[in-house]
């Protein structure tokens, strides 16, 4: 099950082994990236093998697999689990399904080289079934591994599991025995009812419609509606997916779509047809008569996708609904659904699409036909169009109002909400519905900048055919005159005029000035203007040679041609369209050197990060972060949060902890440079960062206007006799690490504006946010496309990052970047190159155009976006930073009408994950190396590489500090490092250039061919592409055609094995006990105020409101949990996809 051996897929074109009876299996990832990768392909092979899969995808609790274990009956669960934590997750797993009497279900899993060959034997010796490790991946292949898992779980489930156990699941009714029921009426074609269960007046909503209509996003959020609505009424959901012909396995997917579904008045049951050409399992009934008998107040049957003749739902239910997209073809197709004379309510989801409303119309035409409505009025047709992907549609409240009320009509039962509930359900039906985040006539904004630059290159060409020839004309002109020809000359002259007419000023002006270009860059200094101060550097080095080196070469052509297409295409650092860099040179003293860290509590980050800077001249910090912040979830006992508290990443929780994560910095300085590796909850500790630069700065002031009292006070204040926060010293030699001087420190557990004048305060923060230097992930569009680290629904967490932008706007926030758009976890999920540089430009040039939807302009956001990319051994890493400011500005300059700052693309590189192998770790380093080397040559803004040991374990401060000397090693000490554009003037490298910049123009047509990055999103293009590379580079890499020393190739004679960590690090129990206990503090100090700041932040919401603004108040009182779990309520869960 380790991501290492996926490639074995490859040679599984169909398992032999089939299972002897149904098998059931619940997959998931407890985490994200490779993970969800990894059990995508495993859940594929199963269903290959005749298993029916329950697929729940990433980051799933505890609670979420068992739940969806016991209550579909299944045989068994596979598990990708992931550093830190899994032993928790696991005996958690274990515990919960005995309590339950249901530890007869098996439980795989794995996690790659990081879960340890000691932790498996405990692990085994608990109850866990197998984990299977990255030798057995090698040994077995997945094929082998999958012929284990369905002969150790092939047995009959009927009798199985002592249910006389107390149900500790929540809820009226015990899911248990429903579920066995439903699988004994599956499994022998018989169950035992109530016998007037079938004549019981329950209602039975029917849903059915075409495959991809959405049918399981708007069971979602009738779901929802309904468990708000009707606080004491329960629901079942059956839900029937086909079985496959070829293998009698299935994707039993909807679940997976499913968020409301996580409650204890709900219950969900996925069944498969196992039969052909059919949308519903002949069970179904029985199935619906055991729900009935179990006492459910309410029951949802959702069919497969259906063609158009069939209409065996109206069969099962009590009122039908179909649900169709506008994209049904031709107006006359209407008239061969059966559905529309049957219906008795239509959805028209996917709202949004180019044609809806025309739809729609053609729609309720065929209504009127199909049932002799000639006289309605069309608003009171119950044809209804929705967005279910769009939180708090107002077409899908229309639509749950149009159910009960049929319902009502038809069997006479009345679903009364209560007074309160009706109120609060009113306020959510007026949050502010945004417009769409592409507006319909700028969808084809890729295929334009594609057209733009390619019309930019052809007048380039034009231009240097017309340089050349006035090149060649000059040159014949002296030849005539030293011939004295008056007559060729006067012809000449002619010739000359009319193509220094056709020229373009500029472009004469260009080749005209090219001396003084010359005479500028072989001068002993350059002297440059950043935001209004003069910078002069020398631009020679000496080698001890005596060498005078050039910080920048510049080509030696004589013909005008060649001279213009340079500086048209290529031109020295710091000028358009910036290939060679945005920066005319380097500055001195700052290496694009990142100390990166991430582990335990912010204590223990914080004495990694001054121990990896010490010397340094320029700070830059990058952190990451636990997967517990990752989710937006505060630290808890719960064993499946407790494990991973602090492991893989720091646990932040609180404004105390960003105060002394980053305390001993001085992070309104400008050499001081924070990078966040966060994303779904990326605003919250954003907030967190920008108030702990805040307060920093007014710790100053106090020091010097020597108005320490006023601390004293405000602590007193509020505080009294209760303990203060501190930060921990204990694990440090009772001593703050070297370099941390306290800064930071002074006003924990307090804000600045609790302690200065209201003046005072409000300069001081204006100052802050316009000195802050540094970045935040945030960028949504590649979590759902790649990695999954998603939380809030797509259109949500893009309103987020757009009230970022514009807060950062309205307080002149210039120099902190608001989203770092990310390739590299593309790369990691598997992405060749070029792919991973069309995508991350494509979502670069969408939050493009969503901001100048929102009436920003360019110029005002353009400079806070940065870019982040992944560097791998591949030829077209050595030029991807080259491509991507080459496309970037051209498209920012000539379509949007950018100002020069807006056109400089800046970019991070972070070397490899996916090359870093668990064998033979040392050559990781060789591989960093050679990465790093490309990035420094490519100009690339800032450089994090990896520690060769990442591959199985978190870096320990040797390796860290290891991979840091990589590049400070070629930065200081490699002489050919010192020419800033190094690689400029090779032919390879700009044949590359030329060769990627066109692959990623032809991808930005493939995309726009597909709506857009949204619309192409909603077909999960990226997330397919990105999986077939990751299949044929581990496919090349099993079958040794891609030769990876120490792993496939030039193997040790012992056969090169899994290498074990020396050291392994993992945060300790003090530390998560002590994060718990902080954060139970922060909530007792807050108790009383927070409540409103988490009032007034979902009021925000629901009035449109800049949210940003709202959480930089609440920040200062509420944890991280408690703002997402407010921010769920009024922007919507992430929805996964399969």
């Amino acid at each position: 099950m380790s991501v290492t051996s996926i490639a074995s897929a490859a040679k599984a074109v169909e398992p032999a082994l089939h299972s002897q009876h149904p098998l059931r299996f619940v997959t998931a990832a407890s985490l994200f990236d490779g993970h969800d990768a990894a059990i995508n392909i495993m859940r594929r092979i199963l269903q290959a093998s005749g298993v029916e899969v329950i697929h729940l995808a990433h980051n799933r609790s505890v609670q979420e697999i068992v739940e969806a274990a016991v209550q579909e009956d299944a045989d068994a669960i596979a598990i990708s689990s992931y550093q830190g934590g899994h032993i928790e997750y696991f005996k958690y797993l274990v515990d919960k399904l005995r309590e339950l009497g249901a530890g007869h279900i098996k439980i795989f899993g794995g996690g790659g080289g990081t879960i340890l060959p000691e932790e498996i034997e405990q692990l085994h010796a608990y109850g866990i079934t197998k984990i299977y490790s990255p030798d057995d991946g090698r040994r077995l292949g997945l094929e082998g591994m999958i012929k284990e898992l369905i002969a150790t779980s092939d047995f009959e489930v009927e009798d199985k599991g002592d249910f006389s156990k107390p149900f500790t699941l929540g809820g009226p009714i015990d899911v248990r025995n429903v579920a066995r029921a439903i699988t004994k009426l599956e499994n022998q074609d018989h169950h035992e009812i109530n016998a007037t269960a079938s004549t019981t007046q329950i209602p039975v909503l029917g849903i059915t419609g075409t495959g991809g209509a959405g049918k399981s996003s708007i069971t979602d959020e009738i779901v929802r509606r309904y468990l708000y609505l009707f606080p004491s009424k329960t629901i079942a959901v059956i839900s029937v997916d086909p079985s496959k012909k070829k293998t009698g396995g299935a994707l039993l997917g909807d679940r997976i779509r499913m968020n409301a579904i996580a409650h204890p008045r709900a219950y969900m049951r996925s069944m498969a047809t196992r039969s052909e050409n059919v949308a519903l399992s002949k069970h179904v009934s029985g199935a619906i008569d055991i729900c009935k008998a179990a006492g459910y107040d309410f029951i949802i049957l959702e069919s497969a996708g259906v063609g158009q003749s069939d209409a065996s739902i109206i069969d099962y239910c009590s009122v039908s609904m179909y649900a169709m997209t506008p994209e049904y073809g031709a107006a006359s197709q209407l008239e061969k659904i059966n559905m529309i004379d049957y219906a008795d309510i239509i959805c028209m989801n996917k709202f949004d699409k180019s044609g809806a409303k025309d739809a729609l119309h053609d729609v309720r035409k065929q209504y009127k036909r199909s049932h002799q409505l000639w006289d309605a009025a069309d608003e009171t047709l119950p044809v209804v169009g929705t967005i279910a992907a769009q939180f708090n549609d107002p077409g899908i409240h229309k639509l749950v109002d149009l159910i009960f009320e049929t319902v009502a009509a038809k069997t006479g039962i009345v679903f009364t909400p209560s007074a309160h509930v009706n109120s609060v359900s009113d306020d959510l039906k007026k949050v502010a519905q945004q417009a769409p985040i592409i507006p319909a006539n700028k969808v084809r904004y890729l295929a334009e900048i594609a057209t733009s630059n390619r019309s930019y290159d052809a007048w380039v060409l034009e231009q240097v055919a017309l340089a050349t020839k006035l090149y060649q004309l000059n040159g014949t002109l002296e030849i005539l005159e030293a011939h004295k020809n008056d007559v060729a000359i006067n012809e000449v002259i002619k010739a000359k005029e009319s193509v220094v007419t056709a020229l373009d000023p500029n472009c004469k002006l260009l080749i005209d000035n090219w001396p003084s270009v010359v005479e500028k860059y072989t001068a002993d200094f350059l002297t440059y203007t950043i935001r209004d101060k003069n910078i002069s550097i020398p631009l020679t080095t000496t080698s001890l040679s005596g060498s005078k080196i050039a910080k920048v070469m510049l080509p030696t052509y004589s013909d005008s041609g060649s001279i213009l297409k340079w500086q048209l295409q290529e031109n020295v650092p710091g000028k358009f369209p910036f290939t060679a860099g945005v920066f005319e040179l380097k500055r001195e003293g700052e290496d694009p050197t990142r100390m990166f860290a991430g582990e335990g509590c912010p204590e223990r980050t914080n004495r990694r990060f001054h121990y990896v800077s010490v010397d340094q001249p320029a700070i830059r910090l990058s952190t990451a972060f636990d997967s517990v912040t990752l989710y937006g979830e505060d630290p808890a006992t719960r064993p499946d949060i407790y494990g991973k508290i602090g492991n893989s990443g720091v646990n932040i929780a609180t404004i105390d902890d960003a105060k002394k994560l980053y305390s001993g910095f001085d992070l309104c300085d400008p050499k001081t440079s924070v990078s966040m590796t966060i994303n779904g909850p990326a605003p919250i500790i954003l907030a967190f960062f920008m108030h702990a630069a805040i307060d920093q700065l007014c710790e100053k002031w106090i020091a010097s206007n020597n108005a320490a009292h006023l601390v004293q006070k405000a602590l007193q204040t509020k505080y009294g006799s209760l303990a203060t926060p501190h930060y921990a010293v204990s694990d440090s030699g009772g001593k703050l690490p070297e370099g941390n001087r306290g800064l930071g420190l002074q006003l924990l557990g307090l804000s600045g504006d609790e302690v200065l004048p209201p003046d005072v305060y409000a300069t001081i923060k204006a100052q802050a946010l316009s000195s802050v230097r540094g970045t935040v992930q945030a960028d949504i569009l590649k979590e759902d496309q790649a990695q999954n680290t998603c939380i809030f629904s797509t259109e949500f967490a893009l309103k987020l990052m757009g009230d970022v932008q514009s807060y950062f706007i309205t307080h002149k926030v210039q120099n902190f970047y608001s989203v770092s758009i990310s390739g590299y976890h593309i790369a990691e999920a598997g992405a060749n190159p070029i792919t991973q540089l069309a995508f991350t430009l494509a979502n670069g040039f969408t939050y493009v155009e969503y901001y100048l939807s929102r009436g920003m302009h360019i110029d005002d956001f353009a400079p806070n976006l940065s870019f982040f990319f992944s560097n791998g051994m591949d030829p077209e890493y050595s030029v991807i930073g080259r491509v991507a400011r080459r496309i970037w500005a051209k498209a920012i300059k000539l379509k949007y009408k950018g100002n020069e700052r807006s056109q400089k693309l800046k970019y991070h590189i972070q070397t490899s994950g996916r090359s870093l192998h668990a064998q033979e770790i040392d050559f990781n380093d060789i591989r960093t190396t050679l990465q790093a080397l490309y990035a420094i040559y490519d100009n690339c803004n800032s450089l994090h590489t990896n520690a060769y040991d990442e591959a199985i374990t978190t870096p320990t401060e040797e390796s860290v500090r290891r991979a840091m000397a990589i590049q400070l090693i070629i930065n200081k000490e490699l002489g050919a490092a010192k020419t800033e554009n190094f690689i400029q003037g090779s032919f390879a490298i700009e044949a590359l250039t030329d060769l990627v910049e066109e692959a990623v123009l032809v991808e930005f047509e493939k995309i726009s061919e597909r709506g857009g990055v949204l619309g192409a999103m909603e077909r999960m293009y990226q997330r397919n592409k990105i999986q077939e590379e990751s299949m044929y580079y581990e496919t090349l890499k099993h079958t040794g055609e891609l030769p990876i020393v120490g792993v496939n190739s030039f193997l040790n004679k012992k056969g090169s094995p899994t290498i074990l960590p020396t050291e392994v690090i993992r945060s300790t129990t003090t530390e998560k006990e002590r994060q718990i206990d902080n954060l139970h503090a922060f909530w007792k100090r807050n108790e009383e105020v927070a409540p409103a700041k988490i009032a007034a932040l979902k009021k925000a919401a629901i009035a449109g409101e800049n949210l940003f603004e709202s959480l930089m108040d609440a920040v200062k009182h509420c944890s991280l949990g408690q703002i997402t779990e407010a921010l769920y309520e009024v922007g919507g869960q992430y929805r996964r996809n399969m």
